[in-house]
């Protein structure tokens, strides 16, 4: 058993609603096993140190990061590859029903621990803060990978240094395969590409810049574009088709993607794998933590052709009178226009595949009527007024506490429910990139109050809502409606805003199914 201290009493002010942070009382949190299960018996077994290194990214300093670093230890070493050139993870290719078994090694001066983004783990595999390890430890993840093929993704979750440490480096992919994508031909080997998408600080000596305030309302923002951890990036394509696996891994920034010649984006998966059938949009939303993965055909392009992908305009928060900006130190403002990747089509291949016309049978499994008929379990944004700290961001008037669940926190196992959630706060209005652990989800309604429809119009017709989601835009003023099962495990899981700022300054609470 280890021992955790809750924060010191804080005082907080929502609106007239008062709300009282815990005192300084220990809770005692069970301990998962640290040390591999004699007999889980692997598919895949590798070990991952989290470990400073320096890395070459522009001319001059070398850059000093975080990194994964990978060793297979027994099955197909090839299922772990490092990005070209990158100081990020390792991607680690799965199928579904294998048993992955990773070994966190923390070579850091502080805590951490992983969290595997979107995948449906055991509790205590999913990397809840209350499981962050010390310096020198090791922590086994065990688990039967259960998800639908998709693209999934690992990074941090130790309370209060998540931001810093994914900011740094620390970041991987999981890319899960199953016979049913297999089956529909997708473009594969060099022509399924990730493409994880980072905003960055960096000073004069080459070095990132990162600094967190409660002032900071919108997060930390930066303002060079890194792709696959690279500033500057180009793709060489051929004139073919190729599948664009796209993260945002930002900490707090939101993009608006679309092509410099207007060309449609054709979304063909989301953050839990394929979509019924291909959608096209002439941008695509995509918050922190979200992922689409796009069908991007080069063949109707002269050799020669360079593209850029960008991040359009939109508009974003709302400080009201009282903050009048997003800190010290930070980047361009979110919604600001900015390039993302250039791509240069340099090679002549007849290859001429075209987009299915449908990709998956996983449908939405609930009729509208079935909708109706609950009753919705309701979740608000809070912001959270002290006069010391200027504010924080909360769920229903409270901030995290490590094993604290509200009554309304509790949920039945293998229950269909409706969620709302909402986001009306004033004065400071921003979007919030909402994430839920233990469970994908699908969105079946949004709505905006006409206070803030500029906004929401600004960047709502990107939103790709027809798949499968564990994470979503929340824009000033809006509200979502999710259809949600817990129906893999019981026991304590997360939800928090993917503003990691925002989580790490409280915007995160429990949740125990049971």
């Amino acid at each position: 058993m280890r021992v955790f201290k809750k924060p010191a009493l804080i005082l907080f002010l929502n609106t007239g609603f008062l709300a009282l942070g815990l005192s300084g009382c220990s809770i005692v949190g069970d301990e998962p096993p640290r040390q591999p299960t004699p007999d889980f018996n692997p598919t895949l077994d590798v070990r991952l140190t989290a470990k400073q290194v320096t890395v070459p990214l522009f001319e001059g300093p070398l850059t000093d990061a975080l990194t994964y670093d990978p060793e297979v230890l027994s099955g197909d070493a090839t299922k772990v590859a490092s990005l070209t050139d990158s100081y990020l993870g390792p991607i680690i290719r799965v199928r579904t029903g294998e048993r992955l078994r990773v070994r966190l090694r923390n070579d850091l001066d502080e805590q951490t621990i992983i969290h595997w983004h979107g995948m449906r783990v055991p509790p205590e595999m999913d990397g809840h803060p209350r499981f962050a390890i010390e310096p020198g430890e090791e922590f086994a993840y065990e688990f039967v990978v259960r998800d639908r093929a998709a693209t999934y993704w690992f990074h941090p979750h130790s309370h209060g240094n998540t931001a810093t440490q994914v900011y740094r480096g620390l970041a991987g992919l999981l890319l899960v395969a199953d016979d049913e994508e297999d089956a529909i031909g997708l473009p594969a080997g060099d022509c399924d590409l990730p493409i994880v998408i980072q905003d960055r600080l960096f000073d004069g000596s080459n070095q990132l810049v990162y600094s967190h305030t409660g002032m900071m309302m919108d997060g930390f923002l930066g303002d060079t574009i890194l792709v696959n951890g690279q500033p500057d990036f180009q793709l060489s394509v051929a004139t073919r088709a190729y599948r664009l696996r796209l993260l945002n891994g930002s900490n707090s920034r939101t993009y608006k993607l679309a092509w410099d010649d207007s060309s449609p984006l054709v979304a063909i998966a989301t953050d839990g794998g394929l979509l019924e059938r291909p959608v096209e949009r002439d941008y695509v939303t995509l918050a922190p933590g979200e992922r689409v993965d796009l069908w991007a055909d080069f063949s109707k392009y002269a050799l020669g052709t360079e593209l850029t992908l960008r991040s359009l305009e939109f508009k974003g928060a709302d400080f009201g009178m009282m903050m009048g900006g997003h800190g010290s130190v930070t980047g361009p403002a979110n919604g600001t226009p900015m390039d993302i990747m250039r791509v240069r089509i340099d090679r002549q291949e007849s290859e001429n595949a075209a987009v299915p016309d449908t990709l998956s049978v996983a449908s939405r499994p609930l009729v509208q009527d079935a909708v109706n008929a609950l009753s919705p379990r309701t979740f608000s944004v809070s912001f959270l007024m002290h006069a010391m700290m200027g504010g924080q961001w909360g769920f229903d008037g409270r901030r995290f506490e490590m094993n604290g669940v509200r009554e309304h926190e509790v949920i039945p196992f293998n229950t269909v429910e409706v969620w709302e959630i909402r986001n009306e706060t004033s004065p400071v209005v921003m979007n919030h990139p909402i994430h839920i652990h233990g469970a994908q989800f699908q969105i079946i309604e949004r709505s905006v109050s006409s206070t803030f429809a500029q906004g929401w119009n600004s960047i709502n017709q990107g939103y790709v809502d027809d798949g499968w989601k564990d994470t979503f835009l929340l824009m000033p003023g809006e509200r979502a409606k999710i259809l949600i099962r817990f129906e893999d495990f019981t026991g304590q899981y997360l939800y928090h805003c993917h503003n990691l700022e925002h989580a790490d300054s409280g915007m995160m609470r429990n949740l125990r199914v049971q």
